[in-house]
């Protein structure tokens, strides 16, 4: 076994693990932290397969923005687990059916029969000056060019629609308005009413 093989199946081994601990943490904030080492993992992986602008991408994105804005999120509710957990026993047969729904279709792509050397030649070595990130700006603005402009459509689209469904007004909630509150005085915020005094009632 050469020693790519083996750095291979080590960082698929703890990639493995990661991923195992993620979903069975009952700690969210553990579970973020593992999902962080899953990245990591991915990413020499990704480094091995010599994509070098993916592994970049997924440590910067998804470890350095996604997964820290996740864990400050995470930290910073307070998230009740057992709440979040009381309906696991009654939604788990539809999880395992779907669980192995996506075992199948896994399967059935990168089965023995459609995926392996024998059905794919091993990729070419490239030279020393290779430009992996040039190849696939490359592939992206011409062979993939209107699956990409589609993606990048439908992004927008959700991206309107998340701010649009967080600016609408509704009905029963309070909104605060920073610019009223700056401007308050104190004549606004104490009113000194007059009354006539009252007479003592005496207890008999």
């Amino acid at each position: 076994m050469s020693y790519e093989k083996i750095i291979f199946y080590v960082f698929a081994a703890i990639l493995v693990f990661a991923a195992t601990m993620v979903i069975t943490r009952k700690n969210p904030v553990h579970s973020a932290l593992y999902l962080v080492l899953a990245f990591f993992t991915s990413a020499g992986i990704w480094l091995m397969a010599e994509a070098e602008f993916l592994a970049i991408v997924l440590v910067l994105v998804y470890v350095g923005a996604v997964m820290v804005l996740f864990l400050f999120v995470v930290m910073m509710l307070d998230i009740d687990v057992a709440t979040l957990r009381a309906g696991m026993i009654r939604y788990l047969p539809v999880g395992v059916i779907v669980a192995v729904m996506m075992l199948v279709m896994l399967w059935m792509v990168v089965g023995p029969e459609n995926f392996g050397l024998d059905k794919y030649a091993a990729p070419a070595r490239h030279a020393a000056d290779y430009n992996n990130t040039a190849e696939l700006g490359s592939l992206l603005y011409t062979v993939y060019v209107y699956p990409f402009e589609i993606a990048a459509v439908i992004l927008l689209v959700a991206i309107i629609a998340a701010i649009s469904l967080t600016m609408r007004r509704r009905e029963g909630t309070k909104y605060q308005v920073p610019s009223e509150q700056v401007t308050v005085h104190k004549k606004d915020r104490l009113r000194v009413v007059k009354m006539e005094s009252e007479e003592k009632m005496e207890l008999k």
